[in-house]
């Protein structure tokens, strides 16, 4: 039978050393996951910050604790689908100006596109213009991929194997989602009176996939199908 002082031997026992050595190693792995997302231009992965920390930290766990560490502050450590970034408090988002920058304002029509996309994908354009119910430009596509804000997935199985269209990591970052699971529900939206309140009994805000999962009728794009689309050259240049 256990002796009710075996529990006090045992912690008599562990070296405290080893505790010492394990918390400066969390400290300074903490430290240097800091130091790589400042560094970064872009949001950056944990498998990134896996082969540059320590051995045997738990990053998850430490990304965690600076993303606490910084939430009172004015930059905030914030999480964009599985990658961290640096990104200015939103309420002091007000206090920043970009004179610099060029203000990227969208059409109706290009904002109409980008919302079917987020929340409908995987997406074919045809399937855009029948939400919709008018042709979709080329012109209007192109602007959001040139923002960066959706791109082409993969192809759908199906006569004619259409190609399906997405959002993009940058579209998160952009909009301060987590996620696409944060995209704004039926209620919010009716909130913001983006919803009319004539809305049809059998209306429902569909589920995009999280990340980027392939539906199980889509094919990854390939080499072959970006030099159909026009995105890479014969040989496998992109065009400038």
């Amino acid at each position: 039978m256990a002796h009710p002082d075996d529990d006090q031997n045992d912690l008599m026992l562990a070296d405290p050393a080893d505790a010492g050595r394990d918390a400066r190693l969390e400290q300074e792995a903490m430290r240097m996951a800091e130091a790589l997302v400042f560094a970064s231009a872009e949001p950056v992965s944990l498998p990134f910050l896996a082969e540059r920390l320590p051995r045997g930290v738990d990053i998850a766990a430490i990304m965690q604790r600076l993303k606490q560490d910084y939430a009172s502050r004015g930059v905030n450590l914030v999480q964009v689908s599985d990658h961290w970034a640096f990104r200015t408090a939103a309420d002091l988002s007000f206090a920043i100006r970009k004179e610099d920058s060029e203000v990227r304002k969208l059409s109706r029509a290009a904002l109409e596109v980008l919302a079917i996309i987020a929340y409908h994908q995987p997406v074919t354009r045809a399937e855009i213009e029948d939400i919709r119910g008018v042709q979709t430009s080329k012109g209007t596509l192109d602007v959001l991929m040139e923002a960066g804000w959706v791109r082409f997935r993969g192809r759908r199985r199906t006569p004619g194997r259409p190609v399906t269209i997405g959002t993009t990591r940058d579209f998160l970052d952009h909009f301060g989602l987590e996620e696409l699971r944060d995209l704004p529900g039926m209620e919010e939206l009716k909130g913001a009176g983006l919803l009319s309140g004539r809305i049809p009994a059998n209306f429902n805000m569909p589920l995009p996939l999280p990340g980027d999962e392939l539906a199980e009728d889509e094919d990854p794009i390939t080499q072959l199908d970006l030099e159909e689309l026009g995105l890479l050259t014969p040989g496998g240049e992109g065009d400038e």
